[in-house]
C-alpha cells in the first residue's frame, strides 16, 4: 500500500528539519560502536569489579570476548500496581538469556512514581521532572561499559519515556522494552465517572467514592483506562520497541511469562555480536516517531505524549513539532473508543483485536511506515500477528483481520471520527493542545467570560461556593514546567463536567497538564509560553471573553491588542517551591524548556 501523501510529506519535513541534529547524533552512535564487547577494552581490575558477584559460568563467559552481556534496568517497586509484576522479571530474563548463550546482569533501578497517587498532592509537582531523573538513572545503569544490549522494565507515565531517553544516550546498544500488562477489568468506567461527578457535586460521601475507586484499581497490573501508561505501551509496540502483541497481555499468565522469556532470547540476536544488529539509535528514526504520532492519534491517546514524543525524538536528534501532530491528526481516523473517550478499557481493546488489528488497518491505509525497523522482526509487518503460548514458548501465528467489537475498535473504513483525537490551537494566548476525541462537536467552540485561578484548589473552592454555575472559561495558570513542574490537573475534570452537564458552556485553558484524563470538557492545555515565562496567560483578567475553537484551531482573548499588551502580568499567587522534596528540583525548574519543546531538562 502506498503511503498517504500527508504522512509522506510530514515525514519528509521532519527528516529535512532534523538533518543536522540527526546526522550528528548518528555519528556519535557509530563512534560508540565497538568490535566485540565494550568490556574487551577494560583494564583487568575494571572487568574483575564488573563480574565479581557473578556465578562461575557467567564469570567464565564475561572474561571472554564472544558472549553478549545484557543489562537489565527496572522501574520495579511494589507500591505501583503496574510495576509490582516486574519483581520476578530479572530472574526470568537472566534464565532466558543464559539458556540462549548469553549473560545478563541487573544493571540498576530507576525511580517510579505514580501520578494516580500524587494527583492533587505536592508530589505531583515532581512528576514530570521524574522523566529526566529516570533518563539519568538509566544512563548511570548503562555507563559501566559492561553491556552489549539492554532490557528495560517499565510501564507508566514518565517512566517509559525516561527509560527511552536514557537508552538513546547509548544509541549504539540494542534495547527491548519489556511490559507487565494490565490488571483485570474492575468497576465499569462509566459508573466510575458518574460516581466521581456525584462526589464533586456533594451528592455522595468519601466512603462511597473510595469504594468505587478501590473497585477500579484493585490488583497487580496497569490501570486499565487509556491514560498515559497504556498509551506508553501502545506506542512502544507501534514504534518497534516491544515484541509484537506484548503490550496488553495480563500479568501472571503463561503467555506473559513466555513473552518475557522471548524478550530475553531476542535481545541476543540484536547485539553487535549477532547477525541482526539493531541499535536503538538507528531503530528510532523519523519513521518510528511519525508512526508513534499516528498511533496516538488513531486511538485518542494521552496528551502527555505531545510532550514525551517530542522529548524522546529530541534525544535521537529528531525535531518533532506540534504542527506535525496537528497535520497528521487531520488525516488520521479515530479507530478506538476507550475510557476516558468511551466506556471500554484496554482489556476490551485487546480482546477486540488490539494492536495487531490496529497496526494492520493503519498499514493498509498507508498511515504507518511499514518498513520501519523493529526489535521483533525485519519490519512493522510482523506486528500484525498475534502471540500464543505453545509448549511454554511464545509463537506468532494468525493475523487479525476483523474487529471483535465495533463499539471499541473499528476499521479505517468505518472510524468513530474521520480525524484524530488531538488538535493544536493558537492565538494571542499562545499555542496549546486540545484532546477532542471525547468532546462532542457542539462543545468544541466556546466563547465565555474568564475566571482566573492560580491553582486547581482555588477552582475547586469556587465551584463548591457556587461561583461557577454559569458559562465560564476557567483559566488555571502558573501550572507550567517552570512555575511548579507542570502537575496534572485531574481534579478539575469532575467539577467542570458537572457544570457542562448542567447546560453551561464551559472550557478549561491552562499551562498545566491533563494527560489521559482529558475528557468531555474542552481543555486547551500545555499553553505555551507558560505564564511563569512571561506568557500571555499572565495578563488575562476575570471577565475577559476567551474564545476556544478546537476545530478551527483558535485560542484567543477578545481584548484589544493595545490594551492587552499594556497590562502588567499577574505574579503567581502561591509559592510552592518547598516541601515534599520540591526544593531539590529548583534547578530543574530553572532549566526546563517549554511544553512545545517537550518540557525537558535534558533535551
Amino acid at each position: 500500500m502506498a503511503l498517504h501523501p500527508v504522512l509522506e510529506a510530514v515525514t519528509q519535513r521532519v527528516v529535512e528539519r532534523s538533518a543536522g541534529t540527526r546526522g550528528a547524533y548518528l555519528s556519535r552512535v557509530r563512534d560508540a560502536r565497538t568490535e566485540g564487547p565494550a568490556r574487551g577494552g577494560m583494564g583487568c581490575a575494571n572487568l574483575a569489579h564488573g563480574f565479581a558477584a557473578c556465578g562461575v559460568q557467567d564469570k567464565l563467559w564475561l572474561r571472554g570476548d564472544v558472549t553478549p552481556n545484557i543489562a537489565i534496568v527496572s522501574a520495579y517497586n511494589d507500591m505501583l500496581s503496574a510495576h509490582q509484576p516486574l519483581r520476578d522479571y530479572p530472574d526470568i530474563l537472566k534464565g532466558a538469556v543464559r539458556a540462549a548463550g548469553g549473560t545478563a546482569q541487573f544493571a540498576g533501578g530507576v525511580p517510579a512514581m505514580c501520578d494516580g497517587i500524587t494527583q492533587g498532592r505536592a508530589g505531583m509537582e515532581m512528576s514530570l521532572f521524574s522523566r529526566d531523573v529516570v533518563a539519568m538513572a538509566t544512563a548511570v545503569a548503562l555507563s559501566h561499559d559492561m553491556f552489549d544490549g539492554a532490557l528495560l522494565l517499565g510501564v507508566c507515565d514518565k517512566i517509559v519515556p525516561g527509560l527511552v531517553i536514557g537508552a538513546l544516550s547509548f544509541g549504539h546498544l540494542p534495547v527491548i522494552l519489556v511490559p507487565a500488562g494490565p490488571m483485570a477489568s474492575g468497576l465499569p468506567n462509566g459508573e466510575k465517572a458518574e460516581i466521581r461527578k456525584r462526589f464533586a457535586a456533594g451528592e455522595i460521601g468519601r466512603e462511597r467514592l473510595l469504594a468505587a475507586e478501590a473497585a477500579s484499581y484493585h490488583s497487580p497490573g496497569t490501570c486499565t483506562f487509556y491514560g498515559t501508561a497504556n498509551s506508553n505501551q501502545l506506542l512502544m509496540e507501534v514504534m518497534g520497541l516491544h515484541l509484537p502483541g506484548a503490550s496488553f497481555v495480563p500479568p501472571g499468565t503463561k503467555l506473559r511469562d513466555a513473552l518475557t522469556e522471548a524478550a530475553g532470547r531476542r535481545i541476543l540476536k540484536l547485539t553487535n555480536l549477532a547477525d541482526e544488529y539493531t541499535p536503538i539509535g538507528e531503530l528510532l528514526d523519523e519513521r518510528a516517531f511519525v508512526n508513534g504520532v499516528v498511533a496516538l492519534l488513531a486511538t485518542g491517546g494521552s496528551t502527555n505524549h505531545t510532550l514525551h514524543l517530542v522529548a524522546m525524538a529530541a534525544a535521537a536528534g529528531i525535531e518533532l513539532t506540534w504542527d506535525d501532530f496537528d497535520e497528521l491528526s487531520r488525516v488520521t481516523p479515530l479507530l478506538t473508543r476507550l475510557y476516558p473517550n468511551g466506556t471500554a478499557d484496554v482489556n476490551h481493546f485487546h480482546a477486540a483485536g488490539g494492536t495487531a488489528f490496529l497496526i494492520g488497518e493503519l498499514i493498509d491505509a498507508g498511515l504507518l511506515h511499514e518498513d520501519a525497523r523493529t526489535v521483533g522482526g525485519a519490519t512493522l509487518a510482523a506486528y500484525r500477528n498475534v502471540p500464543e503460548c505453545v509448549g511454554g514458548k511464545a509463537e506468532w501465528r494468525d493475523t487479525v483481520t476483523e474487529s471483535g467489537d465495533a463499539n471499541v475498535l473499528r476499521p479505517v473504513a468505518e472510524p468513530f471520527d474521520a480525524h484524530g483525537g488531538l488538535h493544536t490551537v493558537r492565538g494571542n494566548l499562545g499555542r496549546a493542545v486540545v484532546k477532542v476525541s471525547a468532546v462532542k462537536p457542539e462543545h468544541r467552540i466556546i466563547e465565555a467570560p474568564a475566571r482566573v485561578f492560580g491553582s486547581q484548589e482555588q477552582l475547586q473552592d469556587a465551584f463548591a461556593a457556587g461561583e461557577l454555575d454559569r458559562d465560564v472559561v476557567a483559566v488555571v495558570r502558573n501550572q507550567g514546567p517552570r512555575a511548579n513542574g507542570m502537575p496534572e490537573l485531574h481534579r478539575l475534570t469532575p467539577p467542570l463536567g458537572v457544570l457542562q452537564d448542567r447546560g453551561h458552556r464551559v472550557a478549561l485553558v491552562t499551562d498545566g497538564r491533563m494527560s489521559g484524563a482529558s475528557g468531555a470538557v474542552p481543555a486547551a492545555i500545555h499553553v505555551s509560553p507558560e505564564a511563569a515565562a512571561g506568557g500571555p496567560l499572565a495578563r488575562v483578567r476575570d471577565g475577559d471573553i476567551v474564545r476556544l475553537d478546537a476545530d478551527g484551531g483558535v485560542l484567543e482573548v477578545l481584548v484589544p491588542d493595545e490594551e492587552f499588551a499594556a497590562r502588567e502580568p499577574e505574579p503567581p499567587t502561591l509559592d510552592r517551591a518547598y516541601g515534599t522534596g520540591r526544593e531539590l528540583f529548583q534547578v530543574f525548574r530553572n532549566a526546563v524548556g517549554s511544553a512545545e519543546r517537550g518540557a525537558g531538562v535534558l533535551t
